[in-house]
């Protein structure tokens, strides 16, 4: 939150949920982790003076000895966010990023258990300032060589204005924030969505994308006004798609400008998770999609936890600039007329 200091619990644990949220927006209690499931989108909280129980977790896992490279995890208190955080806690000191006290703590405390040297920052990604806050308090404790940014909102958690705000701005917000202080073999893996790939290329609004460069605000304004010109019931579905399109297509364009630190930039889009954002979203379409899938299951957190920490591992290092689909062959089986029909039959 604007005006606080970001708040460090040390400990080793992971998110796996939402992680920003506008002061203005209604807060869902309970946030969780971005792994879309379906063409639409989804959170937050403060306290960040108080400092967590479970801190005391930090000296045990120090005196373990800690690896030197830190990672951020941003919806890292849940769903596939803390999934991916206790795979890269083998080799990383965890920094979990959420804006709810209580989920970090939990995070934390879980990381902790398992061994993960760990702590927690209560950040808000809507807030450029905060994201600021956030990244130097990882510095902190050591370089910041990977930042896996899961945080988001899905369609039922809100209005067109909360999901774009959150799932764009807040992308942009936190890809600036890193790019900033990003160096030789660092990296940055951006999670979008199935959703991203629901439209054809040509009908994506680019020309306000590109507004994310030059005016933010502009941004953010045009890409609401243009989807609430759809039906109320529609709005916050194709908010979400149209802010993880954009995820992908910003992901691209920034590429370059990683490339030029000797960094890397890559995006990851979830299909159908079994996650608590992704049960959220089986009432929007979410479970329908399976029937187009080559595998007839949602995903579960860890399966696409693995693709996340191992495009923000070093092995991949000549991966940036480009999204990995990780939906099951949802989008194989999908075509033309199976797209028209989850437009319709939602």
């Amino acid at each position: 939150m604007p005006g606080t200091r970001p708040l460090k619990v040390r400990s080793r644990i992971v998110a796996d949920t939402i992680d920003v949220v506008p002061p203005s927006a209604p807060l869902p209690k309970q946030q969780v982790s971005d792994a879309a499931t379906v063409p639409g989108d989804n959170n937050g909280s403060e306290n960040a003076e108080s400092r967590s129980s479970s801190s005391r977790h930090a000296s045990t896992a120090r005196s373990r000895g800690s690896p030197v490279a830190t990672a951020i995890i941003t919806g890292g208190a849940g769903g596939m966010g803390l999934a991916t955080a206790k795979i890269m806690g083998r080799h990383h000191r965890i920094v979990v990023a959420d804006v709810n006290q209580e989920r970090i703590d939990a995070a934390v405390a879980e990381l902790a258990a398992l061994g993960v040297d760990a702590s927690g920052v209560v950040c808000d990604i809507t807030d450029r300032t905060s994201v600021d806050r956030l990244i130097a308090s990882a510095q902190s404790d050591g370089h910041v060589r990977a930042v896996v940014h899961a945080a988001g909102v899905s369609p039922q958690m809100g209005s067109a204005e909360f999901i774009l705000r959150i799932n764009a701005v807040g992308t942009i917000n936190v890809t600036e924030a890193f790019l900033r202080v990003a160096g030789e073999g660092d990296v940055l893996v951006n999670v979008a969505s199935i959703a991203g790939h629901m439209s054809p290329a040509a009908l994506e609004p680019t020309r306000t994308y590109k507004l994310a460069f030059t005016d933010v605000t502009k941004f953010e304004h045009k890409l609401v006004r243009s989807a609430n010109r759809m039906p109320k019931r529609m709005r916050p579905g194709v908010a979400y798609s149209t802010s993880k399109a954009f995820v992908i297509w910003y992901t691209r364009k920034v590429a370059a400008a990683f490339g030029a630190k000797g960094a890397r930039v890559v995006s990851v889009s979830p299909g159908t998770f079994d996650t608590a954002m992704g049960r959220l979203e089986e009432r929007s379409g979410s479970a329908k999609m399976l029937d187009f899938a080559a595998l007839k299951r949602p995903g579960r957190p860890e399966e696409v936890a693995e693709v996340l920490a191992f495009c923000a591992s070093e092995q991949p290092g000549y991966l940036t600039g480009t999204d990995i689909l990780v939906d099951g062959g949802t989008k194989a089986g999908l075509g033309l007329k199976g797209m028209i029909a989850m437009a319709r039959g939602a």
